[in-house]
């Protein structure tokens, strides 16, 4: 049997590693995860279990044995996708892994900025126990959820959020048939008729040429001045200045926000300066059980690929091979 080498940039759970050891791989853990120190590594790999360090072009030309890319989690925005296929390399991820754990964590940021949950904690810590009466939070109950994308993670929230708390949900997913959406969420036909109703918006789509910077002053301004936006996705779907901008003019009433266009975001970040925006380390995902689910799962892509097998969850399909 030949041995394949697996290289593996940023560490993952060590069930993934031993996943991978015990059908006979040998791991290359990497060196670091830049570009140049990838392009060192990657040399004579067979296979790459990446996280969130960048597969460009110039990184998948290097590795002339390279076969498979298995993305720990879901979203490739990180990787050239369109060069592994050119080059005959699978890619592959792990859609099944996170979703319920980012569906929990959205449904935390819709308490939290409901009952003004930070800027009490920070109040009550300094002595100003009088706060308690000068920001009032709101029930849930009959609240408006707007989902934009009503895929694994959105549809499992806008669950949650009807069953646990009671709120009406509305979702907008162009790719989605009606027929398609789960029974409790309510379609809707355009993105401005949901932005407009949402007292809450929370975004579940994939970064893409199309999405990217695809939400602005333009959408705030749609929005009713209670609102709040939940941002669990990709930084870049949203023009971040202008979230700023909402936030500071009252176009909206707060924001909640896990990722960031640069992560991690410079000290200057203009969210920083804000009190009425919950902001967190891009960790939605990191919970001890994902995190072994997500090794797991882009290992199992990579042993499916080397074992000659169809991978279970293949992003691309090269025509051609390696």
């Amino acid at each position: 049997m030949v041995l394949h080498k697996v290289l593996i940039p940023q560490d993952i759970a060590e069930e993934g590693k031993e996943y991978l050891r015990k059908r006979g791989y040998e791991i290359r853990m990497g060196s670091g995860s830049s570009i140049e120190e990838i392009k060192n590594d990657i040399v004579d790999c067979d296979a790459v279990l990446i996280r969130t360090a960048p597969l460009p072009a110039e990184v998948l030309e290097v590795g002339e044995k390279l076969k498979v890319i298995a993305r720990h989690g879901v979203g490739v925005d990180n990787i050239d996708v369109d060069k592994a296929t050119e080059l005959g390399i699978y890619v592959t991820n792990a859609p099944e892994s996170n979703a319920n754990t980012v569906a929990e964590i959205g449904l935390g940021l819709i308490i939290a900025l409901a009952r003004n949950l930070i800027v009490c904690d920070k109040a009550t810590r300094t002595g100003d126990f009088s706060f308690r009466n000068r920001q009032i939070g709101i029930d849930l109950e009959g609240k408006v959820l707007g989902i934009i994308g009503v895929g694994k993670i959105g549809r499992r929230l806008g669950l949650k959020a009807y069953h646990g708390l009671s709120m009406k949900v509305i979702g907008y997913d162009p790719f989605l048939k009606e027929a398609d959406f789960p029974e409790l969420i309510e379609r809707v036909e355009d993105r401005d008729t949901l932005f407009s109703r949402s007292d809450f918006v929370s975004l579940h789509i994939p970064s893409t040429p199309e999405t990217k910077k695809s939400i602005g002053l333009r959408e705030f301004k749609l929005m009713k001045p209670t609102s709040y936006l939940i941002n669990v996705a990709r930084g870049d779907l949203v023009i971040e200045e202008d979230i700023a901008v909402a936030l500071r003019e009252g176009m909206i009433k707060g924001a909640a926000v896990d990722v960031y266009e640069t992560e991690p975001p410079p000290l200057n970040h203009p969210f920083f300066g804000l009190n009425n925006i919950i902001l967190t380390p891009h960790n939605a995902s990191h919970t001890k059980e994902c995190m072994v689910r997500m090794a797991v799962q882009a290992a199992q892509g990579i042993d499916e690929v080397l074992s000659g097998k169809i991978p279970t969850w293949p992003v691309n399909n090269p025509k051609k091979i390696k």
